[in-house]
């Protein structure tokens, strides 16, 4: 299934309700020192596509899911979170994209944020990528993470503190999903996110124009992962300081690693 072991998220201050969850910022309270450590980040290139890969040990890092801010408003930049978190006395060491969103920026899939589920999942067919089954659900918390098929998240319910749905799958249990075309023409900048180690997830951008199957390919043959969730196609930016990459775009959900 693609599960890694993790430390556990850590739980911040209790919400009230699911509206002060959309609200607001969650709030890091006692984290161990544990969790402090960056991804580690280089630029690859594999089969003539250049990509920015950053790996994070889930043991070591504080991932976390941002959509909306104190007003109300999602967040819509990597920047705005910083800034959020900056009042904290906290930032971002690392961010991403985090799945697919409609015009208003809300996910259009599965989005769970500190325990709370603010978007139900999403099992409709439909056109356009994300229908393009089987989707699928990056989830975290609980001492465990996964990348796993929607269908299959929904019957085994695991422990998901955090959850974002996009699609569709790239790889099942080292499988190419079987709907991609080895011979496509369509080529374009794509995000994802696949389980590369027992407590370790590995975030990919590319560079260039590459399609769905050899994105697949790049996630089993150089990550090494077995399970592997495509986030978004030509919108899709990294913040990777320690790359120079400070991002850029609107978009809904993001994912980030946070740091006092």
């Amino acid at each position: 299934m693609g599960y890694a072991t993790t430390r556990g998220q850590v739980f911040r201050a209790c919400r009230r309700g699911m509206a002060a969850a959309v609200l607001s910022l969650p709030v890091l309270v006692g984290a161990p020192a544990a969790l402090a450590a960056p991804p580690s980040c280089e630029e690859v290139d594999f089969d003539g596509v250049a990509y920015t890969v950053c790996i994070a040990d889930l043991n070591q890092s504080d991932l976390r899911l941002f959509w909306s801010g104190a007003t109300g408003a999602p967040y819509r930049t990597f920047r705005a979170v910083d800034a959020a978190l900056a009042a904290q006395g906290l930032r971002l060491s690392f961010a991403m994209n985090a799945g697919m969103f409609d015009d208003e920026y809300r996910p259009i899939g599965l989005y769970v944020e500190d325990g709370v589920e603010l978007r139900a999942a999403n099992t409709n067919e439909g056109p356009g990528n994300f229908h393009l089954m089987p989707n699928g659900i990056f989830w975290w918390g609980e001492g465990m993470a996964g990348v796993s098929e929607t269908q299959r998240f929904l019957a085994e319910r695991p422990p998901a503190v955090y959850a974002t749905q996009s699609g569709p799958m790239l790889l099942i249990d080292g499988t190419i999903h079987p709907r991609f075309l080895v011979d496509s023409d369509s080529r374009k900048i794509r995000n994802g996110v696949g389980i590369v180690g027992p407590n370790t997830v590995a975030f990919a951008l590319s560079h260039g124009g590459v399609t769905f199957y050899d994105f697949a390919i790049f996630f089993r043959d150089r990550l090494g992962a077995r399970d592997a969730l495509y986030l978004d196609g030509s919108v899709s930016s990294v913040y990777a300081p320690q790359l120079e990459r400070q991002g850029g775009g609107l978009f809904g959900p993001i994912l980030g690693i946070v740091e006092r």
